[in-house]
């Protein structure tokens, strides 16, 4: 009887080991399912929290911490000049307003160049870089583009006038010169906000360039009259020097002067002597 006894609880224990060898598998299997589960789920991508617009904003409408939120955004795909600190777009105890220099569309991310820094305004200073200069120019429906220009554009200036010369060398001819290429626009009348209506012919249009180039502009606008070239948005080529007078438009080549030289009339001469000396004297000739 404790023979058959024993032998029962021998089989009993090693149902039981079997039955917890093959619990601890099944969990075991179940862990290593839901860790690769969990590997999936998460994102393959880098994300970073950069701060977005809760709504659409135009130009000059004034910044708030209502208007941002802050949302995740692919690491590799970021941005320059994104705001990923409240503290760097809404300084702690600054309570000076940003904004907005041109149109912005909800969700879509804020950056340090789409808006002003605290306390400045949208005016022109804002667009203008270190060491540029605002200059104005004054155009027409036929020198302005015919009005399709905007902020943010680019353009080459032509200079037209008269260069006036002396015994022909240069000439009195009216020329047209390309004097900038590649110059930004930066307002247009006296708005600078890049989303106004195209077609409107302005009056005056604004440029960004160095000190020197104010004083060839200034030069150029008081001698003749300059015209604008709108350059394209994808266009990175660099103008050639390109200067154009009335001749070189009509294929007219320029005339050389001829200088006849007279015919060299013959010369007499006497010969006299004077003392030891002989002296040849010239006289018309008979023949």
């Amino acid at each position: 009887m404790r023979v058959i006894f024993a032998v029962v609880l021998l089989v009993g224990l090693g149902l039981a080991g079997f039955a917890v060898y093959m619990a601890q598998s099944y969990i075991e299997g179940y862990q290593s399912a839901l860790a690769k589960e969990k590997a999936a789920r998460k994102p393959a991508i880098e994300t970073v929290e950069i701060f977005v617009l809760e709504r659409a904003m135009e130009y000059g409408d004034t910044l708030t911490s209502e208007d941002v939120k802050l949302v995740k955004f692919p690491k590799e795909s970021l941005p320059e000049g994104v705001f990923t600190s409240a503290d760097d777009l809404f300084p702690e105890n600054d309570d000076r307003k940003r904004v907005v220099l041109r149109k912005l569309e909800a969700m879509e991310p804020l950056m340090a160049v789409k808006i002003t820094k605290p306390g400045e305004d949208a005016g022109l200073q804002a667009r203008l870089e270190k060491g540029m200069r605002a200059f104005a120019i004054k155009v027409d429906v036929s020198s302005g583009v015919a009005g399709f220009l905007r902020p943010g554009d680019r353009v080459d200036v032509y200079w037209t006038g008269n260069v006036k010369g002396s015994g022909g060398a240069i000439g009195n001819d009216d020329v047209t010169k390309l004097i900038q290429a590649n110059i930004d626009l930066i307002a247009i009348d006296q708005s600078a906000n890049q989303d106004i209506e195209s077609g409107r012919v302005a009056r005056t249009v604004t440029v960004a360039v160095k000190p020197h180039q104010v004083a060839a502009l200034a030069q150029a606008q008081s001698t003749g009259s300059l015209s604008l070239a709108l350059v394209g948005a994808q266009d990175d080529t660099v103008a050639e020097a390109i200067e154009v007078d009335q001749r070189s438009l009509l294929g007219i080549k320029k005339q050389e002067k001829v200088v006849e030289l007279e015919e060299a009339k013959p010369e007499c001469t006497i010969r006299t002597r004077r003392g030891s000396e002989v002296v040849e004297i010239p006289i018309p000739c008979t023949n």
